[in-house]
């Protein structure tokens, strides 16, 4: 596996180093990219969509548990996405996995363990921290893969609704028409199998429900 090119994201340069570091010293093998943020990601997948892998931490800002992951897979559903979180919940793990993700690679693990995971992935394989059992499933698994079914512009204008803007609002800052933002937001109803727009943020809601505060400590120890 030559010239495999995976792009690093996460919002602290230091971890990036580090991954970057990590990977180098298998040689040849990884052409590496580096993105501070979800836009940086996006300028670079933009830019060059030959991309092998993303490994995407979680905590970033601008981004509200999955929400970022979610925006990700949606966009760009051929390229797969590894986690890379401080945060080892098993309840977040499987989330990760619900939404899309191929691997999870938690940042107290060394070298040998993350080149082995990225590896995995490449190879079209899973990777998950051990002990964890992506089976199992809880009365929010559907919601989550109803979620992860989403187009783009569905998840953002779901995140727009649950930040309370309302359709002229949402036609404004996404530079559409209010009918195109009515339709995205009868189709989101008809997806996440709800009946009105209260319900809909509620929905959105339990992405972070559960587990947010499990995020937020990750990123105090990351």
């Amino acid at each position: 596996m030559s010239n495999r090119r995976i792009i690093i994201v996460d919002d602290h340069p230091l971890f990036r180093a580090a991954l970057r570091q990590t990977l180098a010293g298998e040689g040849s093998q990884y052409s590496i990219a580096e993105a501070g943020d979800l836009e940086g990601l996006a300028a670079a997948l933009e830019a060059d969509r030959d991309c092998d892998l993303v490994l995407l931490d979680l905590n970033m800002p601008g981004v509200r548990g999955f929400s970022g992951l979610l925006l990700l897979r949606a966009q760009y559903p051929d390229v797969p996405v590894m986690i890379v979180s401080a945060v080892e919940d098993a309840t977040v793990v499987r989330r990760a996995f619900e939404l899309g993700a191929s691997g999870y690679l938690q940042k107290s693990v060394g070298p040998a363990e993350i080149r082995a995971a990225i590896e995995t992935v490449l190879a079209g394989g899973v990777a998950a921290p051990e002990g964890v059992e992506l089976t199992q499933s809880d009365d929010q698994s559907e919601l989550m893969r109803r979620l992860a079914s989403l187009t783009p512009q569905q998840v953002r204008v779901l995140m727009m609704l649950s930040d309370g803007l309302m359709n002229k609002q949402i036609a404004y800052e996404l530079s559409i028409s209010e009918a195109t933002v009515k339709a995205h937001v009868s189709a989101i109803l008809q997806k996440l199998n709800v009946d009105s727009r209260t319900q809909a943020v509620i929905a959105a809601a339990r992405i972070e429900e559960g587990q947010f505060e499990a995020l937020l400590a990750g990123r105090e120890s990351a």
